[in-house]
């Protein structure tokens, strides 16, 4: 049904349990894609429901079974006219997701091949979001699932995980940090790897969240889409999932693909903005976007070869810019998204700054993840004042409110 591909030296490989990454180019230089013979899928737009969950798309996914039994996927796409001076803005909101974020996604794919395989034991290495994925997900299943995240990690997605269960490590240093240590962990005791980039089927669970912007918008494709990133998976996903479509002849174009770094998390707009041959730039990164908060980037050569395909770029914004989009935006649509998710609004007012995007144009803009996920990023943002158990008190502090 499909083969893999090394995104640098483009050799194709036969699927089996142990390949991650292509072994002569390395974990960073040879993440490997996923690809299929096109003309052997026999897929048509009435064979999608836009209620549907992913595993609807299953034609098209690197699995035999899948195996997941909570909803995941099928979350909100919503549509507001003339918002900041375009035509149409549309809002994919991935909160309503099981474990709340985008993550779950990848990991509904990670677990459906763990059990194809036939592993006992699953891991990780997260932030937060792809933990308590992991976590959630896998809690009802026969896998054993061990995760580790750096001790900074947000209380509340840290809690997850212990209420679901899971085993978990606390690394007393970075993402990067706990993330090289979970893949020596991994390969020494033989468990299987739910670790974003290093593991290629993580990014077809994602893509779906594009294929869904198309059959709920009725397969109109957007012109422009943006999304926070961190390891560049996610984003590369995007550009995946619009190019599957595009390939099986469901949609005309592939739209132009924005990604959004935070200023002190920026190592695949460094990258990006060096040019070709793509070589990654590590950094110490820093900022209140946890979930793309990511100095070392495993998925950064095939997101800025996706994006140029797409004729897209990169922005970066910085983390008042961020926090500022979390309460506009919130405002604006009712949608209380996370840091990292909030990141893509922010990018979309610097891009329509810039002139990135027309005024006759329509932009889609993902929110990977709720708003409570991360309740200690937006608290300088709460001013609360309390009024006395008294009505006239009361009706004192009505007239003051400013409407």
């Amino acid at each position: 049904m499909y083969k893999l591909r090394c995104i640098s030296c483009e050799k194709i490989y036969e699927p089996s349990p142990n390949l991650y990454t292509c072994p002569k180019c390395g974990e960073r230089m040879g993440t490997l894609e996923v690809i299929y013979d096109y003309e052997k899928i026999n897929i048509h737009k009435n064979d999608f429901d836009p209620e549907g969950d992913i595993s609807q798309f299953v034609k098209i996914l690197p699995i035999k079974n899948y195996v997941t039994h909570l909803k995941v996927g099928g979350t909100p796409l919503y549509k507001f006219k003339n918002v900041l001076g375009i035509k149409e803005l549309l809002v994919k909101y991935d909160g309503t997701n099981p474990t709340a974020s985008y993550k779950d996604r990848a990991t509904a794919i990670a677990i459906s091949k763990a059990y194809e395989y036939n592993y006992e034991t699953i891991y990780c290495a997260s932030t937060g979001n792809a933990a308590s994925s992991l976590a959630g997900l896998s809690a009802s299943t026969k896998l054993n699932t061990f995760i580790f995240v750096p001790a900074s990690a947000p209380i509340a997605k840290i809690a997850q995980l212990y209420v679901y269960g899971a085993n978990v490590i606390q690394i007393d240093g970075s993402y990067d940090e706990a993330f090289d240590i979970s893949m020596e962990v991994g390969k020494r005791l033989k468990w299987y790897s739910r670790n974003s980039a290093i593991n290629p089927y993580l990014l077809e669970g994602k893509k779906t969240g594009a294929l869904e912007v198309i059959v709920q918008n009725n397969y109109v494709t957007p012109d422009v889409v943006l999304v926070g990133v961190g390891d560049g998976t996610v984003i590369s996903s995007l550009y995946k999932g619009f190019y599957d479509f595009y390939k099986l002849g469901l949609i005309n174009e592939i739209p132009r693909i924005i990604g959004i770094q935070a200023e002190n998390a920026d190592a695949i707009v460094k990258t990006f903005e060096k040019g070709k041959p793509y070589k990654p730039v590590d950094i110490e990164s820093k900022t209140i976007a946890d979930s793309i908060s990511v100095g070392k980037p495993r998925d950064v050569i095939k997101a800025c070869k996706y994006v140029e395909k797409s004729n897209g770029t990169f922005l970066r914004v910085s983390d008042a810019e961020i926090l500022e989009a979390i309460s506009e935006m919130a405002k604006l649509t009712g949608i209380f998204g996370e840091p990292a998710g909030a990141a893509s609004y922010a990018g979309l007012k610097k891009a329509i700054k810039l002139g990135l995007i027309r005024k006759d144009e329509s932009a889609c803009i993902f929110v990977t993840g709720n708003g409570l996920k991360d309740i200690k990023s937006v608290e300088k943002l709460i001013k609360t004042k309390k009024v006395k158990p008294d009505i006239e008190e009361v009706l004192k502090f009505i007239k003051e409110v400013k409407v």
